[in-house]
C-alpha cells in the first residue's frame, strides 16, 4: 500500500465512510468539498477586506 492509498483509507476509516456505498461517499465527499471552498473563500474574502483598511 502506497501513501496515498494509505491515507484514503485512513480517511474512509476515520470517517466511516468505509460502510457507505460508492454513492452516499461521493455525496458525503462533495458536499466536504463545497463547505471546505466555501469556508476558504469567506475566509479569502474577509482577509483581503482586514488588510485593505
Amino acid at each position: 500500500m502506497n501513501f496515498v492509498s494509505r491515507k484514503i483509507y485512513l480517511y474512509n476509516v476515520t470517517t466511516g465512510l468505509y460502510a457507505l456505498d460508492w454513492w452516499e461517499r461521493y455525496l458525503f465527499n462533495t458536499l466536504i468539498i463545497v463547505l471546505l471552498w466555501f469556508i476558504c473563500y469567506n475566509g479569502i474574502r474577509s482577509a483581503t477586506q482586514l488588510f485593505n483598511w
